[in-house]
């Protein structure tokens, strides 16, 4: 295989080239993807690539007052392992999951993958687990769960994943022996374990080469305060924003300044030309870089395009690429919502909405909005 950066190297080269006798655009996103495979390798891992090599579980119950941790790795199947596999995809390929970088000098788990070998791994994970349920132990809201600790292959890379199974409250039955016979009864059970179609709300995926982490997270009270706990004090690395968040922080930007800026009768019309315009950007080029959108959404609006600007510095934001990978990040751009005061509300698909043959808002004298539906040859009732 040739040397990471070589290939990074030769591929910047391509990106470059492409830049230059292709759009811009469609380029840019060729070179984000590759971007992404230099950096940690799994923005291209494919979900049937996936091979475990050993899985490991630890029970990590702060209610309980000591970790229960396994001495040895489990005998799984194939379905365990496809469900360990979904959970991994979703970590690598999802739209909440953040880059990160070590901190290497602090990182106690850094450390544990720059000495990891596979003779290692059950003592590796039992060193990990105690760390993570130190943390869980001070910090009462963090939840209890079953730390999964997983070795796989994709490919021919290596990697790690850190699976926090956070504990579910559901109901079974069980099976009581009363005099002459049994008696069944239903009762609360509060260590279920998330199914294969539930996100994880806090995993890392960990690259044995490059040392890069991909990882979901959520904030919970540390000290008084709302804290991304798994990266910030278990994994000790520093991490970049989801693409879903920066598709949200830049949409709430230009809604907050449309309506802080525009005359109250004109938004909804803003609002929907800066939706189109990022759904357009979206279906065509797959994404956007922000300065960009800017001066499209604020083309005639240098104030507002400031404004937006100003906002955007404050997340480090503002050439920043935007690039949704998952269909369902992306899906609400397919539609225009609308809701009157009258309380009716309105789904427009996007291309009619851009079809003036289709659909006109007309505003009469009195500044009332009517919508106006063009060229219905059938109407369908739904209950």
């Amino acid at each position: 295989m040739a040397h990471p950066a070589f290939l990074c190297y030769n591929i910047e080269r391509y990106c470059n080239a492409r830049m230059r006798i292709r759009r811009r655009q469609h380029a840019r996103s060729t070179c984000y993807n590759i971007e992404r495979y230099c950096n940690g390798r799994m923005g291209l891992m494919i979900k049937e690539d996936i091979r475990i090599k050993q899985v490991i579980v630890h029970i990590l119950d702060s209610t309980v007052g000591l970790p229960v941790l396994s001495d040895s790795v489990i005998d799984f199947g194939s379905d365990f392992a496809d469900f360990l596999r979904e959970h991994i995809y979703r970590i690598v390929a999802g739209d909440d999951s953040k880059d990160c970088e070590f901190y290497k000098e602090q990182s106690e788990i850094y450390q544990m993958m720059k000495e990891y070998d596979d003779d290692r791994f059950v003592p590796m994970s039992k060193q990990a687990a105690e760390l993570l349920y130190g943390i869980m132990n001070s910090n009462i809201d963090i939840p209890p769960a079953d730390l999964v600790v997983v070795r796989f292959k994709a490919r021919d890379e290596e990697f790690l994943a850190f699976l926090k199974m956070n504990f579910k409250t559901s109901y079974t039955h069980r099976t009581l022996s009363e005099g002459e016979g049994n008696y069944n009864e239903i009762i609360r059970y509060k260590s279920i374990l998330p199914t294969e179609t539930q996100r994880l709300q806090e995993a890392a995926v960990i690259d044995l080469q490059t040392f890069g982490v991909r990882l979901i997270e959520k904030k919970y009270e540390v000290n008084g305060e709302k804290t991304n706990y798994f990266s910030y004090l278990f994994l000790k690395c520093s991490s970049h924003l989801s693409p879903k968040s920066k598709l949200s922080i830049v949409t709430k930007a230009v809604e907050n300044i449309q309506k802080e800026n525009c005359e109250e009768y004109k938004q909804y019309e803003e609002h929907m030309r800066a939706k189109s315009i990022i759904q357009e950007e979206l279906a065509q080029n797959g994404g956007f870089v922000v300065e960009e959108i800017a001066e499209k959404i604020f083309a005639d609006q240098p104030e507002l395009k400031t404004a937006f600007q100003e906002k955007m510095e404050k997340y480090d934001m503002v050439k920043e690429e935007v690039q949704p990978q998952n269909d369902t990040t992306v899906r609400k751009y397919q539609k225009q919502y609308l809701l009157t005061d009258t309380g009716i509300e309105i789904k427009i698909p996007m291309d009619q909405y851009k079809d003036t043959g289709k659909v006109e808002f007309i505003t009469q004298a009195d500044g009332s909005i009517s919508v106006l539906l063009k060229n219905i040859g059938h109407i369908q009732a739904k209950f």
